[in-house]
């Protein structure tokens, strides 16, 4: 039997100026939806696995198409609540060479950021699953919903349910003080521990050793310590963090660390010339999620999610449209980029 995991957070529409448009110079503007949770069932579904996402959303049509745009990828979207007036937006302006990718958010007041301890049944969303996984982005969205999120937190883990968390610290939601007072809280319960090379700093202010993000210089080395310390404090399963020196807008590096307790698992560096990078932590989320409830061993784990988003900053939109095949020859080795025929 396929395994289960559910996501909760928030789908947003994504509206995003035509190719590098400016804000200032678009007339027109691509529609998309997309969401750091409803990122990672996309990618679940695509490998397989049987993903459910949780959230609250508008009756009317705009909240319709963004339903549907999960189920387009296979997504459970029957645990959706329905109700409120409105789907969050952001607005997405694409970087390019030296000058950095804009994000305009458009969210307060949203469906789900206004959703009540009602609007879910957990013993019910929980049946048969094995993976319970969210963002440091859905508490972020009201105080409610960090309380729904501990909530859920609380009924996985007397389901002995794995729980993972991506930190995700957006600083355009709620102060960096708050942040760390709230996911303290919630952290208590996490099993997986998913983090980039600045939100460990953010959230609870672990900072690696000898690293400049805003020059591109991570020393892969200085993260040891970042995901021993923050293991010690919330007894993490797993940390993994991925680790990205952005040598421009257009052009990154990209890897990540597994840390199991025991050992460190550095994967290969690649160097990713970026179609679009909005889903890329997510999409290593749901690599490691994938690996790791299958049974990887370190090394593997950390392979396939780095893999999985390399492959995603090649895709324009949120969703991570790769197949499980095209992630396991990435992997292994075959990162030509040469024509399949």
């Amino acid at each position: 039997m396929s395994k289960k995991v559910i996501t909760f957070g928030e789908l947003m529409l994504r509206l995003a100026p035509e190719g590098y448009y400016r804000f200032s110079q678009a007339d027109r503007y691509g529609a998309a939806y997309g969401g750091g949770e409803a990122n990672v069932s996309v990618s679940l579904s695509n490998f397989g696995l049987k993903a459910a996402f949780v959230s609250k959303m508008p009756k009317h049509e705009i909240g319709q198409a963004g339903i549907n745009s999960l189920r387009k990828y296979g997504v459970d979207t029957s645990f959706i609540a329905r109700g409120g007036d409105r789907v969050g937006i952001y607005f997405l302006e694409k970087g390019a060479s030296q000058r950095p990718s804009k994000v305009i958010y458009d969210r307060a007041g949203s469906s789900v950021s206004a959703a009540s301890k009602e609007d879910f049944n957990w013993n019910k969303i929980f049946e048969d699953a094995q993976w319970f996984h969210f963002t440091g982005i859905t508490p972020a969205l009201s105080d409610n919903i960090a309380e729904i999120c501990l909530e859920a937190c609380k009924y996985a883990k007397e389901r002995n349910i794995t729980i993972s968390c991506d930190l995700n610290y957006r600083n355009k939601l709620w102060s960096k003080e708050k942040a760390g007072k709230v996911m303290g809280d919630i952290c208590k319960y996490v099993n997986v521990c998913i983090a980039n090379e600045e939100d460990a700093g953010d959230v609870f202010g672990i900072k690696a050793k000898h690293t400049d993000i805003a020059a591109g210089k991570v020393n892969h080395e200085g993260y040891k310590e970042v995901a021993q310390e923050l293991k010690a404090r919330f007894n993490f399963s797993k940390v993994a963090i991925t680790l990205r020196s952005s040598i421009s807008a257009s052009d990154n590096r990209w890897a990540a660390m597994l840390y199991d307790g025991n050992d460190f698992f550095f994967s290969k560096e690649y160097l990713v010339h970026i179609v679009d990078r909005v889903g890329g932590g997510d999409s290593f989320g749901a690599g490691l999620i994938y690996s790791l409830i299958n049974g990887y061993a370190g090394q593997e784990a950390i392979e396939f999610a780095v893999a999985a988003s390399c492959l995603k900053h090649s895709i324009e939109g949120d969703y991570n449209q790769v197949s499980l095949d095209e992630v396991k020859k990435l992997a292994g080795g075959n990162a030509s980029g040469r024509v399949e025929r």
